[in-house]
């Protein structure tokens, strides 16, 4: 059943990932309910807290590795220099020797910070699936389509009505399908759900007028489903883009000013977090990587602000939970950090390395003599490899002369 909306997610580690998340969202969503409070957007927020908790011993890591990164970089930013324009096979092997040294002087790996976002990124992308296809992992916020989809279902030409609707064409493909074609019952039921759930007003007042008979039906549905959605008196099924034109039309300007803050506080509080996020030393300011960041902390508060204008609502306002909740623990972080003994915590990690090398079966004493000797295998390289008549050759020479007379 790949390709339903509606259905849980079936991708390779992001599909197990969301129905995981999918589980505590609807526990949250079943707490609330039990206590006379049942909505999606509280449930969002409470949602973006939890799993930001649980992702701060990720985000810790990844901050030290780059409160580490910026005491290495005058580093490793020396030995690019010294290397700088040599591009033969002997200088770059160097390079690449030397910087590993820096890295094992530190403790710590080249892709330490690789691990970290490897393992944040199925969850990122399994928490967006989750928040954009509530009923699909909410059974009480899919059972509100009830009894109205199946009553929908057997009404003549139902089908293709719905497909008229303003977001229809995102499921175009579900219709086609052959289980929607052979009356799969619940294949239809979720593309029906599918369409329902990204009914425009206007969709529901056709679907009202087309299907008189029904009226009831559609009336406890919308009821269910607002007092789902509402949230600070927005709808969090809708885009604020949709709410801006529908509320102009119905003259609701407090509405329209509601819309439009999920953008600009989505842009604003993705601006406030990249502010606080510890900047890497990147040298020059002139420099490719500065002013590539330059430009990306800028563009991700501007996209921050597009998809939030044009995606549900509840998007955005995880969006704005989510830079909320990273910024308060980007400032307690950035506190715990500040106080770390650096140099403690770098023989921490030489120690940590020591003991992995010697759970691999090497001896970490044979570490320093191995790069020893890996350095003057290059040494030597270069002399066996170099160019007659080259700099590295006469240098060679005189190298041979002082060893023959030193002898």
């Amino acid at each position: 059943m790949s390709g339903i909306l509606l259905t849980q997610n079936s991708t390779f580690i992001i599909g197990p990932v969301a129905k995981l998340l999918g589980y505590i969202m609807e526990g949250i969503f079943f707490v609330l309910d039990k206590i006379g409070i049942p909505n999606i957007g509280l449930s969002i927020i409470l949602f973006t807290i939890v799993m930001y908790m649980l992702l701060l011993p990720l985000t810790i890591k990844q901050q030290k590795f780059s409160k580490l990164s910026a005491k290495m970089n005058p580093e490793l930013q020396a030995i690019q220099a010294k290397y700088k324009n040599k591009k033969d096979n002997d200088s770059m092997m160097a390079m690449n020797q030397e910087t590993q040294e820096v890295y094992a002087k530190y403790g710590v790996s080249p892709t330490g910070s690789c691990l970290q976002l490897i393992i944040q990124m199925p969850i990122l992308f399994a928490l967006y699936r989750v928040i954009y296809a509530i009923p699909a992992y909410v059974g009480k916020v899919k059972d509100a389509f009830f009894p109205l989809v199946d009553n929908l279902i057997a009404q003549a030409g139902s089908s293709e009505f719905i497909q008229s609707f303003t977001n229809s064409s995102m499921f175009a493909k579900q219709f086609k399908n052959e289980l929607f074609i052979n009356g799969n019952t619940e294949y239809v039921q979720n593309t029906f759900i599918d369409c329902l759930n990204r009914a425009s007003t206007g969709d529901w007042a056709a679907l009202s007028e087309k299907f008189p008979n029904l009226a009831d039906d559609i009336n406890n549905t919308l009821v269910k489903l607002n007092e789902y959605n509402n949230f600070l008196g927005l709808n969090m099924a809708n885009s604020p883009s949709f709410t801006v034109k529908d509320a102009m039309s119905n003259g609701s300007w407090l509405l329209v000013i509601g819309a439009i803050m999920i953008p600009v506080l989505a842009a604003l509080t993705q601006w406030i977090n990249t502010k606080l996020m510890p900047q890497a030393d990147t040298g020059d300011s002139n420099n490719t990587m500065a002013q590539s960041m330059k430009t990306m902390n800028l563009m991700m508060p501007l996209m921050s602000a597009f998809f939030c204008y044009t995606l549900p609502a509840g998007m955005g306002l995880y969006w704005i939970a989510g830079a909320v909740v990273r910024s308060i623990q980007q400032v307690v972080i950035n506190k715990h950090i500040d106080k770390i003994d650096m140099d403690a915590l770098i023989k921490k990690n030489v120690e940590k390395q020591k003991k992995k090398m010697e759970k691999a079966g090497i001896d970490p004493n044979t570490l320093n003599n191995y790069a020893s000797m890996k350095t003057r295998n290059v040494n030597n390289s270069s002399s066996t490899n170099a160019k007659p008549g080259s700099i590295a050759s006469k240098a060679n020479m005189v190298k041979q002369y002082n060893e023959k007379n030193n002898k």
